[in-house]
């Protein structure tokens, strides 16, 4: 079993050994369609270097709606090819590729109108699951039913009687979003790619019209590396058109950005077992269960201001709580609401003024000799993506390159999971930790557990919880430093674990302790350990500040008011 660690001597020596030789192909962004790249080029055999201006998955891959699903609503638009191919890399993750981290995930779809709207909505997942089963990769997941109001309330009793007359119950998946991107990346890493997280590309070498490298700023500690490459890869996503403005150029597409916002409620807040998908005047709303908690959203509307922070506001927030208690016998308010987040959708721009029109399908483009660009998409489909992009940078190499085999590569953790599950009472039992602790760290690691299990063998204070996120285990900030590749208190609270959306204080009161934790791995000094519990603590409050603005422009404004620790 391949396993690769991404500390801090592994990113600084990634980073030297990108500048001293000439590399395949160098994949600029690191969130899943760029980390995906990166593992297809480094699978196919060639020199790959992938390098991030900020964290592994820190803009979009790490504020989705966490599903990898087919996208039921395409059907609706016709858009069979996209669901066909989703539903199939939706049955590859769950099956083969990643099921320590993708996971079935029940819906429910209230129906409002008898007869017409059963045959309709009950056609359309019938349609679904068909093209699943038709993909080769459908099995795993039960078949969709049709469900009586009484049934319906007995699976979702937190559903006002009055707001359905029946319901449809169909399965999807989802995933940590965060932590799968960093798995692609460490999984990169294990075949031979070179990764660096803050390090920021700030322009291109140019030989004639050619783009033959990237020089890249060491945001951590300073200075500019020359990074040559024969092929370079942008995947910036919603940043692309930055990414082009560097070679001088827009390239032959335009990606926009979308908003989408989602709250996290306790588990409690809400009386189901099932996940729900409502319709809406614009979208689909969905209520997904998370763990001990719900996440409710989402939202689609345009934005046009700070791309790094995508601000929530009042009226984002007021709009996904009107929506979810049109359907709920007690209403969810805002004291329930124990996180926000916002992301940004990149999607190719179109004719359509409504960003929820726009296209979800992605484009690959050869704008310049020696780069590519790769646009557009869905998390579910990003290895499809990732393969097209490897395939248009293959062209310009001049040796035979291997075809695409990342349908065959399981990610680090996979190997092995199912085993350790299976044992999982026999490890709690040698380990003394309790079995749900096990279950726990199997479904965030896989067989990778293994090595935070070592940690805390090695030492056993790491076994107990994180002060203030019960959830989590000491030796999970200590491991997302040493090995995940986290650089700063924000990486761990908010990305390697969702302290920051499953709490009511934001993770404020684990900021300190999981800073001390991460201090002697990174080399803190005292001062550096209060520097960033205190960027931490103003981060919290500018969000909180934003989400109490009624507009986009004020919440923005607002959200601003706390920089990044270490600024681009």
């Amino acid at each position: 079993m391949l396993t690769a660690t991404l500390g801090p001597a592994e990113r600084s020596s990634a980073l030297a050994r990108m500048a001293e030789q000439e590399l395949d192909v160098l994949v600029v962004g690191a969130g899943v369609v760029g980390a995906g790249t990166a593992l297809d080029a480094a699978t196919r055999g060639l020199a790959t270097g992938i390098v991030e201006a900020r964290d592994w998955a820190s803009g979009t891959s790490s504020r989705s709606s966490k599903l990898i699903h087919g996208g039921l609503r395409y059907l609706e638009m016709l858009d069979f090819a996209l669901v066909r191919e989703a539903l199939k890399e939706r049955g590859l993750l769950l099956q083969r590729l990643a099921p320590h981290l993708v996971k079935p995930v029940p819906f429910l779809y209230p129906l409002q109108h008898r007869l017409w709207e059963r045959f309709y909505a009950g056609a359309g997942v019938t349609l679904y699951d068909t093209m699943a089963l038709s993909s080769g990769h459908g099995r795993g997941l039960p078949h969709h039913r049709h469900l009586s109001r009484k049934s319906a309330l007995r699976v979702a009793p937190c559903l006002r009687k009055e707001a359905l007359v029946g319901a449809l119950q169909y399965y999807d998946a989802q995933m940590d979003d965060a932590r799968y991107t960093m798995t692609l990346v460490r999984t990169a890493s294990a075949y031979g790619a070179l990764a660096a997280n803050r390090a920021r590309v700030i322009g291109f070498l140019r030989e004639g019209e050619r783009v033959v490298g990237a020089r890249v700023e060491d945001v951590e500690a300073g200075g500019v590396y020359e990074v040559r490459a024969r092929q370079i890869v942008n995947a910036t996503g919603v940043w692309t058109d930055d990414t082009q403005a560097l070679i001088g150029e827009r390239g032959q597409f335009h990606v926009r950005a979308s908003k989408g916002i989602h709250l996290v409620v306790p588990k409690d807040r809400i009386h189901s077992a099932t996940g729900l998908i409502l319709r809406t005047e614009k979208s689909v709303l969905f209520v997904i269960p998370w763990g001990r908690h719900w996440i409710v959203g989402t939202t689609d509307t345009d934005w046009s201001l700070d791309k790094s922070h995508p601000a929530a506001s009042s009226a984002d927030i007021d709009y996904l709580l009107e929506h979810v208690n049109s359907v709920l016998a007690v209403p969810l308010t805002r004291d329930d609401v124990e996180g926000v987040y916002a992301g940004l959708r990149p999607l190719l721009a179109g004719e359509s003024e409504a960003t929820s029109q726009l296209s979800r399908e992605h484009t690959v483009a050869h704008p310049v000799p020696g780069l590519v660009v790769v646009a557009g998409g869905k998390y579910t489909t990003y290895r499809v993506m990732a393969k097209d992009a490897v395939d248009a940078a293959v062209h310009g190499l001049a040796h035979r390159v291997a075809e695409c085999v990342t349908e065959e590569i399981p990610l680090a953790g996979a190997e092995g999971y199912h085993a350790l599950w299976n044992a999982r009472a026999r490890i709690a039992a040698r380990t003394g930790l309790h079995v749900a602790r096990i279950e726990h760290l199997l479904n965030r690691y896989g067989s990778l557990s293994e090595e935070l299990l070592q940690l805390i063998e090695d030492d056993p204070s790491l076994g107990r919880p994180l002060a203030g996120a019960d959830d989590y285990l000491r030796a999970e900030v200590v491991y997302a430093a040493s090995h995940e590749g986290a650089r700063h208190l924000d990486d761990v609270l908010t990305r390697r674990t969702r302290i920051s959306i499953e709490t009511f204080d934001r993770g404020t009161l684990s900021a300190r302790e999981a800073a001390e934790l991460m201090a002697p791995v990174l080399g803190w000094d005292k001062e550096q350990v209060e520097k960033e519990v205190e960027h931490y603590e103003k981060r919290v409050e500018a969000e909180r500040e934003s989400q109490r603005q009624p507009d986009d422009q004020t919440a923005d404004a607002a959200r601003l008011g706390a920089p990044d620790i270490v600024p681009l």
